[in-house]
């Protein structure tokens, strides 16, 4: 009975790997956590059972089995987040390398528990230890998973960098695989015990240690990347700030010189020179500024959509802004801002490269409910989109467009949804933004 066992406590770390591959993902889940856990601990107990029984009829190493088994639960597992099956990819191959250290180092102190075992399993106690392991592992990572990688995770600043993070612990996980001995008595041969352990323990150390740099790394872009959407959306406000001002000083003047305009109208009229009366008037009334002025009661977005509403009309592009947006927003204003500023350059790019009579703007954005904004962007093209199984495509380089791709990450991080449609010359670009519940 304890032989049986051997190979079914190997394969039970699975139990708390997948554990730790959700703690980052507590916020993403497509399911709910007590269903989510019923499902994977009820599955994962059926694959230790008889996988393991498998594994002592047939005499086979459980890695033939775990390999294939960890394939199947990362699509599992990704198919049951919401986040992107990059990020949930390479949290799961995290998860596998720092496992794969911990099963090397569990296998030099099997060697030396039990010096004579060919097996091919770890001897009773290496499979306890191993489970040890893997256990006080994902106790100490509890924190930092569940708090620090979550915020990575969360943040859609960083999410190039998920691009390469997946070869650092494919390289580890290759290597522990590379070392493992076919014959277990040649880690008895001279020293070579006492360099499998140091070797294994500094890949361990090495590996949490990229970690921690991945990490550091990745904070510094995101406060960098932070920084200057900050100050492009400050430098965007202060744009609308000079031009307010330099409309409310017009119109102080226009105001001032009401008084002198009156005059010279009141003396027409009593001469009755009524052409000279209607000449000037016309030219009087080319002098008024403007008064649209205020776009939104949110500041920060009002900056934002007065600044490209200037740019339009300094073009002569047609525009319609109708923000519906309260000053106090559930939903983050530097995402609304990012959304809008990232779909109002593109129509201006559109904009320029479409016939002058044919160029129309319109900018929708309101509330659906306390924490959910809708904002709708159309614009005239000249005709001419990329689009590629279903996603826009950059008219300036291959691939998606950055700010498409900028716009889909910000609304799905929340759970909200962006759809880009093209109809009649017309390109729209519809997006939900979900916040935090009042």
């Amino acid at each position: 009975m304890t032989e049986m066992l051997r190979p079914m406590l190997e394969l039970a770390v699975l139990i708390p790997g997948t554990l730790l591959a959700y703690l980052p993902m507590k916020q993403h889940l497509k399911i709910k956590m007590g269903a989510l856990t019923a499902i994977w601990l009820s599955t994962l107990l059926m694959l230790c059972i008889v996988g393991g029984l498998f594994c002592y009829s047939f005499e086979i190493k459980t890695i033939s089995l775990i390999l294939p088994a960890f394939m199947l639960m990362s699509v599992a597992y990704c198919a049951t987040l919401k986040t992107s099956i990059l990020k949930s990819a390479n949290i799961a191959l995290a998860v596998c390398g720092v496992y794969a250290c911990l099963a090397s180092i569990t296998r030099a102190i099997d060697a030396i528990v039990y010096p004579k075992n060919i097996e091919p399993w770890f001897g009773l106690t290496g499979g306890i230890v191993f489970n040890i392991f893997c256990w006080i592992f994902v106790m100490l990572a509890f924190y930092p998973a569940s708090h620090a990688v979550c915020d990575l995770i969360d943040d859609e600043n960083i999410a190039h960098t998920w691009y390469v993070f997946w070869i650092l612990p494919a390289v580890f996980i290759t290597i522990n695989i590379f070392i493992i001995p076919w014959n277990p008595n040649i880690l008895h041969t001279g020293r070579i015990m006492q360099g499998y352990i140091v070797i294994c323990c500094t890949m361990l150390g090495l590996l949490l240690l990229f970690y921690a740099l991945f990490y550091i790394m990745a904070k510094s872009l995101n406060n960098n990347h932070k920084l200057t959407q900050e100050n492009t959306i400050l430098y965007m406000q202060q744009e609308q700030y000079n031009t307010l001002n330099k409309a409310i000083e017009e119109t102080r003047h226009a105001r001032h010189d009401m008084r002198h305009h009156l005059s010279i109208l009141n003396s027409f009229v009593k001469r009755k020179d009524w052409a000279d009366l209607e000449n000037y008037l016309s030219k009087m009334s080319k002098s008024i500024p403007s008064s649209e002025l205020k776009l939104c009661e949110n500041n920060a977005i009002d900056g934002v959509a007065g600044h490209y509403y200037h740019r339009y009309k300094d073009l002569e592009i047609p525009c319609v802004f109708k923000l519906e947006l309260p000053k106090e927003l559930s939903v983050s204003e530097i995402d609304i801002c990012l959304v809008l500023s990232n779909l109002l350059e593109n129509a201006l790019e559109a904009s320029m490269r479409t016939a002058p009579d044919k160029r129309r703007i319109t900018v929708l954005a309101r509330m659906h409910s306390d924490n959910v904004v809708l904002i709708k962007v159309e614009n005239f093209y000249n005709g001419v989109v990329k689009e590629k199984n279903g996603i826009f495509e950059s008219s300036k380089h291959s691939g998606e467009g950055i700010g498409t791709q900028s716009v889909r990450r910000i609304a799905e991080k929340g759970g909200g949804y962006c759809r880009f449609t093209q109809k009649d010359g017309i390109f729209t670009a519809d997006v939900m933004l979900r916040g935090n519940s009042k």
